[in-house]
């Protein structure tokens, strides 16, 4: 079947389309500065082995119940567990996982609007020529301003519900042919110039092994990196999942995506700390070290204005297809179960995202003093933005994921992994048993630390 009848036309869009999905912010922006915050190498390994352990065999039950059901993610689980005499209500892995991914999507696209009023800044030389403490102001005036913020968050989803409206084949496919060369060369690009003026102490600090480093909180984070990274428990697995030929490996398709995150985020790191050690930078600066710190380096190297037009071009296509992968849960659905066309239910989706985005984009200046749920002990200092993300990262994704575990690995037959996965025998036996007893323990422990 071709993807204008609801299939990807070929394996090969399936797996750009769900490697596009998951390689994004979370893979440039987001590592990068979790490992400077955990010591770098040491965080690394442990993200390595979390995305082979953990987050593989859950990408390949998402797989598994997006492909056997063929429906929208609220309504996946559910149909499957029905074939099997079950009750519908694991409907609920679908549904927290449609809820925690507009969640997401809808603070991600205001990370994403900034990261395209920055290209902007750096290409028109805005920040160019600025003090190091100038650079902090300006990044902080920025975010004052509710309508600059406003307004490149508009343009962001305005340019994802353009190329999702256009449906799979015309749009979702031909937009990740496009972004991953364009991707994969523009971080090439970067990493040999870092590498070329930068200094050889970013590298040893982000790859040297160093087990001293090694803690609970250090484990935690890595397991939660790779969770965020490859999307698990978002549910648009579920929903690329439904539209995959019969003849697809999924295992190799979800070993595929952890690969394509741990190569994508060796090369941020190889290109971020270079810098970062050359300008005597933090590499722990945290969340700021993309939009404060980098373009502080950025106005001092040679050619740093077309460096950092290239370096946030770069993150604008990072955040371009997983955003529109968050988007399919919902636009699915809107398609299944109210009969909306594409279009339609592309622009209500948006349109959702875009008033939950509101809160976020509000949470940095006019409502950064007010603090929704001050009333609870775990979030009473937290804005708006910050709710919604521990809320879907630290509540729903891994309740959602938790229960993916109990449902493929323990509820349904083991027949169901040897049809939909389509791998040898001791391939599925070990998915399984990754299923039942490591990622339950893992997803569990990070739910716990969480609350």
């Amino acid at each position: 079947m071709s993807s204008a009848n609801g299939r990807w036309s070929s394996w090969g869009a399936f797996n750009l389309a769900a490697v596009g999905a998951a390689v994004g912010l979370g893979s440039i922006w987001r590592f990068p500065y979790l490992a400077g915050t955990y010591g770098g190498s040491t965080f690394l390994l442990v993200f390595i082995l979390a995305c082979l352990a953990i987050a593989t065999p859950l990408l390949v039950a998402e797989f598994v119940i997006g492909r056997r059901s063929r429906q929208s993610p609220p309504e996946a689980a559910g149909h499957v567990a029905a074939a099997f005499g079950y009750s519908r209500s694991w409907n609920w892995i679908g549904v927290l996982g449609t809820i925690a991914c507009v969640l997401i999507i809808s603070n991600y696209t205001v990370v994403a609007g900034w990261v395209i009023a920055y290209a902007w800044k750096c290409a028109s030389g805005q920040i160019m020529g600025l003090s190091r403490a100038a650079v902090a102001d300006h990044f902080a005036g920025f975010l004052a301003s509710p309508w600059q913020v406003g307004l490149w968050h508009i343009v962001f989803l305005g340019i994802v519900g353009w190329v999702s409206a256009r449906g799979l084949s015309r749009g979702i496919e031909i937009a990740n042919k496009v972004r991953a060369p364009g991707l994969l060369i523009l971080l090439l690009v970067l990493v040999g110039y870092a590498l070329a003026i930068g200094d050889p102490h970013g590298l040893a600090f982000a790859f040297r092994p160093d087990l001293s480093k090694l803690s609970a909180d250090l484990v935690l984070a890595a397991i939660g990196q790779a969770f965020y990274a490859t999307g698990v428990g978002m549910a648009i697995m579920l929903a690329y999942g439904a539209y995959v030929p019969n003849n697809v490996s999924l295992v190799r398709s979800a070993l595929l995506i952890s690969t394509a995150i741990v190569v994508v985020s060796v090369l941020a790191t190889a290109m971020v700390f270079p810098l970062v050690f050359q300008y005597g930078l933090n590499p722990a600066q945290g969340p700021d070290l993309v939009f404060n710190v980098l373009p502080t380096a950025f106005v001092e190297m040679p050619a740093g204005r077309w460096v950092g037009t290239l370096f946030f071009i770069l993150l604008v296509l990072a955040a371009l297809t997983p955003t529109i992968g968050g988007l399919e849960p919902m636009v699915a659905w809107f398609q299944q179960r109210r009969g909306l066309s594409r279009p339609t239910a592309v622009f209500f989706t948006v349109a959702i995202v875009w008033g939950l985005g509101l809160g976020s984009v509000l949470s940095f200046n006019v409502w950064k003093d007010w603090h929704p749920l001050a009333w609870t002990a775990y979030l009473q200092n937290k804005t708006v933005f910050d709710v919604i993300d521990f809320v879907s990262s630290n509540i729903l994704l891994p309740v959602g994921a938790l229960l993916s575990c109990v449902f493929v690995g323990w509820r349904l037959p083991f027949s169901l992994i040897q049809e939909q996965s389509a791998d040898t025998a001791a391939v599925q036996t070990c998915c399984r048993l990754l299923l039942k007893f490591v990622c339950p323990f893992a997803i569990a422990t990070v739910l716990i630390a969480a609350l």
